[in-house]
């Protein structure tokens, strides 16, 4: 292990606050730290049914905007059930995300290495390299919008939200391009609750929830697939499955997992919360951009996936695929309307986006023109 990542299973994110580009007064060690770390095992987030938004009147809309952006507000991070895809979608992602990462061999995976693509670090992330400052325990594969056959943005930025189909589709993004359809499928179910959350933040927020829908169809997007090994006796002790941090983009779309180990930090008394979700729903937190655009009363929460308390759980692999909802790197994120004097200057995404990034694939990532 390098000496930079070596320092990381003791360093906290105070060494990298250089890079953030909003408000985060919060403390933590990059890695779980048995003996110093307070759990809150009474906190419980918030469930919420997106069913109401989706299939209710102006009023149930409303009403679920409330509930929604209060869980946001206390925490960040909500479970929407009501959501209307099938769980059986999700066992079948899991298996196909097991058979990718563990059919394909790693000399093929090493030709897909991550590099940027606009903003997204798309491709391959060995174990342990998943960021330049912590050894994870998890490979990682990431796919921007430009890996799916799907319909793509056209024209300039704050145009009409003119689409064309699959203008940007790259089979090559893919060892075997027989596997795009079924996690197209997963990207597809997503998109349908895109709009449905932002209309629902901005709702909360007191703005025209319509504010975001150009900029929200066919979005850029970031799907991360995770495929967390059984934890070996001989892994080192400090390293956790995934480092604390928090989500650069609008939010974040994941479906529940089926083992445990992802923890929030509830700022509000520096306790980690242990996140259980119920199978099928989806768990949904803020990231940076929306914390910078509601002028910082929507926090992007820190999270982290930790090692299972059960040993059982731990000789077992952990699967998850979640989907970073971003704008498209043109875009401008501003404060919105209505609420007080921006602490923010208006910023391109792109420039926003990498630079807060860098922390995680090195200086030379941030794109400053």
């Amino acid at each position: 292990m390098d000496e930079k990542k070596q320092h990381g299973l003791a360093a906290t994110n105070r060494e990298f606050a250089r890079y953030d580009q909003v408000r985060k007064d919060q403390l933590y060690h990059l890695s779980e730290h048995a003996a110093e770390e307070s759990f809150d095992d009474d906190y419980r987030i918030s469930t919420c049914d997106i069913g109401r938004f989706l299939r209710g009147d102006d009023a149930e809309r409303r009403a679920f905007a409330a509930v929604l952006g209060a869980a946001l507000e206390d925490i960040g991070f909500a479970i929407l059930v009501g959501h209307g895809t099938d769980a059986s979608l999700y066992d079948e992602v899991r298996a196909g995300v097991e058979s990718f990462f563990t059919r394909v061999p790693l000399d093929d995976k090493l030709r897909f290495r991550a590099r940027r693509h606009g903003s997204v670090n798309q491709g391959y992330f060995p174990i342990c390299e998943t960021s330049d400052i912590h050894p994870d325990l998890v490979e990682g594969w990431v796919f921007c919008r430009r890996a799916f056959d799907l319909p793509g943005r056209t024209g300039p930025a704050n145009s009409s939200a003119s689409t064309v189909a699959s203008p940007d589709f790259r089979p090559a993004f893919w060892p075997d391009p027989a596997i795009e359809p079924l996690f197209r499928r997963l990207v597809q179910a997503n998109e349908r609750l895109i709009l449905p959350v932002m209309q629902s933040i901005l709702l909360h927020s007191r703005c025209d929830p319509h504010l975001y829908d150009a900029r929200l169809t066919n979005p850029n997007i970031g799907l991360r697939l995770n495929w967390y090994p059984p934890i070996c006796a001989d892994a080192d002790p400090g390293a956790g499955r995934l480092l604390g941090h928090e989500d650069v983009g609008m939010f974040t779309l994941l479906p529940a997992p089926d083992v445990e180990g992802l923890q929030v930090l509830n700022r509000r008394n520096m306790k980690w919360v242990r996140l259980d979700a119920p199978r099928g729903s989806i768990i949904l937190n803020t990231g940076d951009y929306v914390q910078r655009i509601t002028n910082d009363r929507l926090p992007s929460t820190t999270h982290r996936v930790s090692r299972p308390r059960d040993p059982a759980l731990r000789s077992r692999p952990r699967i998850s695929f979640p989907m970073n909802v971003y704008v498209w790197e043109d875009e401008v994120l501003d404060v919105l309307p209505g609420l007080g004097e921006p602490k923010y200057p208006p910023v391109r995404a792109i420039e926003f986006h990498t630079r807060s990034t860098s922390k995680f694939y090195g200086d030379d990532y941030a794109v400053t023109e």
